[in-house]
């Protein structure tokens, strides 16, 4: 007969736990794949990817993606940061959590922006911070 040992609560913590039927834990050579990565695992609608190099010293990337409802939003948004922890890239600072219409998360190099559609309409970044901003075209 196998008896089980008791282990404390503090020590169950401790131990990792195996990966699930084989799998390893994916990895990543930046922030950026990362994110992506778990956006499109959490089916994110309508990825945007946006340069922000020469724009603006805040980040080095924007991704603005959609969720179909609030609780869609929420649930993307809390996979992203855990995602993002567990894959060593710290925790990232995070505004509009509770209501869910529009969640932004601030991973340092990288900021990504999750809304419902009707909000993503509205707000239009992709306009403010793409490729056609005046200031951008060239004179012929």
């Amino acid at each position: 007969m196998t008896t089980l040992s008791q282990v404390s609560a503090h020590e169950a913590g401790a131990l990792p736990l195996p990966p699930r039927s084989g799998a390893t834990a994916p990895q990543f050579e930046d922030i950026r794949a990362a994110a992506r990565f778990y956006l499109e695992d959490m089916k994110a609608e309508d990825l945007v990817d946006i340069d922000l190099v020469g724009k603006t010293s805040i980040a080095d990337s924007m991704i603005i993606a959609s969720g179909r409802s609030q609780r869609h939003v929420g649930a993307i948004a809390e996979r992203l940061m855990t995602g993002l922890k567990e894959a060593g890239f710290g925790t990232a600072r995070v505004e509009g959590l509770p209501a869910c219409d529009w969640v932004l998360i601030d991973a340092g190099d990288i900021i990504v922006h999750i809304f419902r559609p009707e909000v993503r309409g509205f707000y239009n970044l992709e306009k403010m911070w793409g490729a056609d901003r005046p200031h951008e075209r060239v004179a012929v």
